[in-house]
Parts: C-alpha cells; structure tokens; sequence
C-alpha cells in the first residue's frame, strides 16, 4: 500500500523516506533527429529503440581500427539506409546543425553510450542542458534531462518501469513479470477498441452534423469524445454520471458511454478475447433511443419463445466487494454449475475468472441513464434461459438485497409464474466490508454506536432526503461519488429555506466531520482518500474516479487514524490483502 500527501503540500513525514520520481511521458518521435555517440553494443540498442519510434537516427563515431570493424548491427542498419553515420568525433556546434529544418537545425535528443571519458560526457550534458535538448548519458543519471524506461511492447500498448536509476535489471525483471500478468492479445484489443471509439465518434459527429467537415470530433462530444487521449488520467470524477433521457445531446452519445463502461468493467482476459462479433455489437447498440428502446424491452413481447416443458431455475447472488476469496461456498457453486451467468458490469475480474470456459456469460450494459433499459435485457435474457431448462445466474456485486435491484428482479420472476423457481444468495455488502478494509470500524464504543447505509443518488437521478447529523452515526452512502458536490451541500445547508418543519428541524454536518472515499475495496488497485466534508468534493475533482466507490462520513473514519496537520486529504493506494495464503486453518483444510 502506498501512501501520497495532496493537499497542500507538507513537510514529508521523518518516519516515511522520500525519493525523487520522474514525470513519465510518451514522446512522439516520428521523424526526430536523434544523435547517438559512440559506436558500442549499447549504441546499437539506443538505434534500434530510436528507429522502433520513427525517428531518424545519426550516429557520430570516429572510424574503427581496421582490425576492429563497426558493431555488426550498426553496420547493418547503416547499410540498409536507415542509421546515417558521420565518421569523426563529435563537435559542439552539432547539436545545432544536424536537427530538422523546421525548428532551427536543433536535433531533438542526444544519446551518449561510451563512457570511458567522463569529461566528454559532462561536456556533453552540460551543452545539452544549455540549449535545453534533451541527453541521456549512460550509467549517469546525474548528467541525464531523461532516461529511458524498460519497455514492454504489445502492438500500440506500451507498458514502461523505472526505478528512476536505483536499480536497471530490477526494473526488467518487474516489467517482464507485469508482462508475464496480461492476457495475450491485450495489445491487439487496444488497436481494436481505438478503431471503434473513432469509428462510434465519426458516426455520431456526422449523425448530429449531416455531413462532413462541419466540426471537429473534439471539440463536438464534450468530455466523451475526449476519453482516453490523456492516459495519465484517471476516469473523471463524473464518469458514472447519470444521463436521464431529457439530456438529449448526453443520449446521442450512448455509445460512446457504452465503449468507456466496457472499456472501465469488463475483465482484462474478456477485453483481449474481444472479437468482431462484440465490435458489431457495440456498433449497432443504441443507435438511437428508439432502437435502444425496442431491442432492449422485449420482456412482455408476444414473439417470445414457447416455455420448455422442464423449467430451468434461477439464482440471485451477491459476489461480495471484489476479492473472490470473499465469496460464499454457496455462491461459488453457483458460479461453477449455471449454464448461464448474467453479470452485473460491477462483478470484479478476480470473480470472473473463477468461472468454466464453457460457461455463456452476458455482462450488463449498464451506465448512468441506461440502467433500467439494461436491467431489461438481462431480465429477457434470463426468462428465454430457464424457459429452455437452463440454470441462470444473476451475478451481482456486494448482496443483491442491499441496492442491488434483486427484490425487484424477484419480484419479476414471480410476475413471470416463476417465484418457485429463484433462490437468493447473499454475499457481503461493500457498505459494510469497504470501510472494513480501509481502516474504519463503523461502530466502537465511545465512537459510533450505530450504522446508516444511505444511497447517494435515488431514482431517475432524485436526490434523496439527506440524512441529519447524529455524532455517534456513521454513514455509509453507495452511488455517490459522481455527485459528491451535490451531496455535501446537502448535507450541510438547508436545501430550501421555509422548506417545512420536518427540513427546518434537521441537525446539519459540520464540514470539519471526517470521511473516507474507499474505491474498488479489496481488489489490487484499492484507493482510499482520508479528507473532512469541507474537502472531499475537491480531493475527488483532483484525484478523479476509480469506480465502484463508495463515502464513509462520521467520527468512526478517525476512530483508528489520526490525520496529520497541514493536509486536507492524504490517499492511499494499493491493497494488502488478506493475508490468508500462510496458513489453512483446521478446519477449512477439513472441509476442502
């Protein structure tokens, strides 16, 4: 787990080691004049990585001794034209002269990979650093405005480690395990799913337009037609934004939504399998809102197909927070004997992963004004399953009884003549079990002696009537992240003066009450935001979203951390895990 101060910016703690981090960039180097100086092993590398980013490489490096002949690989690309080689030593007016013409003759980088003169390499560094070219001096990180990383390659997905010169070959055995930890086939979805989203952006910007050329995508889809350009960034704090169908430019752009839901949800392994048949679907899917309607509310249709004479079963099950280790028996068998499982986008890889290959699996198209359209198909889907004899798992995030819609979807079933057949399983609830595993023991004695789990956004976006402020309650509010603006000024202020006695009445929260974001609870990339009301809408806005989320208000949220003074949040990310894989206890060893 690691642990980053925000807000402002504060002595670093004397228990807690600070280290100098570079800011990682992806230089676009098509067409850059690179010098390479020196004519060794290491300047072969340094041509190929430059000619592998479409730069130009120029290699300066007096001739060899007769009886020593030019690195075989630099000869072999100066014979085949692509490294240009000028055979004397280098000049300090070269890096002013041998650029492209465009800007001034200034070559773009300069690479040094001999080191048998110090001095050369500090006089080098030092005239680089003059004119502000960027150098990169072997085995000298002091002489270096750069270095490069080590570097997995997977078609355009790239993956860079650094350990910022404290340890090279680690650095390679850390990027060849990562590596070693994606499915094959991740880079070529990358190519793919960047084919779609042009392609979706196109055909929306010349649906809304008529034609081409009336306006640029970027600057006609707002925040979407943006999405993933910058991929420093997280997902924007409004990610999971409702869209309610009176936003009608918002709905024009379901697609859009749809790619990024897809793109966030579904598992790395589903993602690297996807196929032309899933593209076609993403394509066609919600076109417009009156092809959205009708292909997806076929529940009451009379087209539907003729019930089985042996009806099928269905399961509702809860998957728990996110680390499969936290499933039920009973929900694993489920998993491991339907036929059919039927997903909500929320259930996390590691659950995803535990079930058979032979397994159909749909996962929801659920996004913010879709949810119900979506919550449809899977319900169509799920009665044509058992109608034919099959087993259908309804698999959803946390416990289907907590904000998970199962009583309406048993309710459903039962309308449908099908009650006898559903069975409910529950699961543990990420109200209780994140802010467990960020440190935040919801009751304690002398602290909060009871427990409120709240939803921050209510039906067809509504917001809810807030909760008043009790000292020894703790709040737990689910789907409330993507408008936590709204939700703090609830919380705070009167939302209407003269409202009525009941609103009038009601005790408001301090801003200074302490609250937890906990974000993806229990799975690797698990980020909790330590920070006051008066601050979390602002921490959220600067750190962005890591869905799914949830807000943890009350004293309970400092009942075990004391917050350090002079910052307004402090984030810590990463997750310990369980730390169940030292030891089997008895009895579970018994029951395996």
């Amino acid at each position: 787990m690691t642990t980053s101060d925000c807000s402002p910016p504060s002595a670093p703690s004397p228990s807690q080691p600070t280290y100098h981090t570079s800011l990682l960039t992806a230089v676009d180097s098509r067409n850059h004049i690179h010098l390479i100086l020196g004519a060794n092993s290491l300047a072969a590398t340094r041509t190929a990585q430059s000619l592998a980013a479409g730069a130009k490489p120029l290699l300066i490096a007096p001739p060899p001794p007769q009886d020593s002949p030019l690195h075989y690989s630099l000869q072999k690309h100066i014979d085949a034209g692509s490294l240009a080689w000028l055979p004397r030593s280098f000049a300090d007016e070269d890096i002013l002269t041998l650029g492209r013409e465009e800007i001034g003759h200034v070559v773009d980088a300069v690479f040094v990979t001999c080191t048998a003169d110090a001095g050369f390499s500090r006089r080098v560094s030092a005239l680089c650093k003059r004119h502000r070219v960027p150098v990169n001096v072997v085995d000298s990180p002091a002489l270096c405005t750069f270095t490069l990383l080590s570097t997995h390659v997977d078609g355009p997905l790239q993956i860079g480690v650094t350990t910022n010169g404290r340890g090279c070959k680690l650095a390679s055995r850390i990027r060849r395990e990562v590596a070693a930890a994606l499915p094959p086939g991740l880079g070529d979805a990358c190519a793919r799913l960047g084919d779609v989203r042009r392609r979706i952006q196109d055909e929306d910007r010349l649906a809304r337009h008529g034609g081409a050329g009336e306006k640029p995508v970027e600057a006609d889809g707002g925040d979407l037609a943006d999405e993933g350009v910058d991929d420093s960034l997280d997902q924007t704090a409004t990610f999971n934004k409702l869209v309610t169908d009176a936003d009608l430019d918002a709905a024009k752009t379901r697609r859009m939504r749809w790619l990024s839901q897809v793109c966030e949800y579904w598992p790395l392994k589903r993602l690297a399998a996807v196929s032309d048949a899933d593209v076609d679907a993403i394509l066609q899917s919600y076109h417009n809102t009156t092809d959205a309607q009708a292909s997806s509310s076929p529940l009451h249709s009379d087209g539907r197909a003729s019930p089985s004479p042996k009806l099928g079963r269905i399961i509702l099950a809860g998957s728990g927070p996110g680390h499969p280790d936290l499933l039920t028996r009973a929900t694993h068998k489920a998993i491991l004997a339907a036929d059919v499982i039927l997903a909500d986008k929320l259930v996390p890889a590691g659950v995803l992963d535990l079930i058979p290959r032979r397994t159909t699996v749909h996962i929801a198209r659920k996004f913010p004004g879709n949810a119900d359209r979506a919550q449809e198909e899977l319900l169509s889907q799920a009665l044509g399953a058992v109608r034919e004899g099959k087993t259908v798992l309804r698999l959803k995030q946390g416990d289907p009884f907590v904000y998970g819609r199962g009583g309406e979807e048993v309710e459903f079933f039962r309308q449908e003549g099908l009650g006898e057949r559903v069975v409910v399983l529950p699961g543990v609830t990420s109200a209780l079990s994140a802010p467990l595993f960020a440190g935040v023991p919801v009751t304690q004695r002398d602290v909060a002696d009871q427990v409120l789990v709240c939803t921050g956004t209510g039906k067809k976006g509504v917001a809810p009537a807030p909760p008043e402020w009790v000292e020894s309650r703790t709040v737990v509010f689910l789907m409330a992240l993507h408008r936590i603006g709204g939700l703090v000024g609830e919380l705070t202020r009167r939302l209407v003066e003269g409202a009525g006695e009941k609103e009038e009445g009601r005790r408001l929260w301090p801003l200074d009450t302490p609250c937890a974001v906990v974000e993806r609870a229990s799975c690797p990339d698990q980020r909790v935001i330590r920070t006051t009301l008066r601050y979390v809408e602002e921490a959220i806005e600067q750190e962005g979203s890591r869905p799914p989320g949830l807000l943890v208000v009350g004293r309970a949220c400092e009942a075990l951390y004391t917050p350090e003074k002079g910052r307004s949040w402090v984030v810590e990310d990463g997750f310990r895990g369980l730390d169940l894989d030292d030891f089997v206890a008895p009895g579970i060893a018994a029951m395996e």
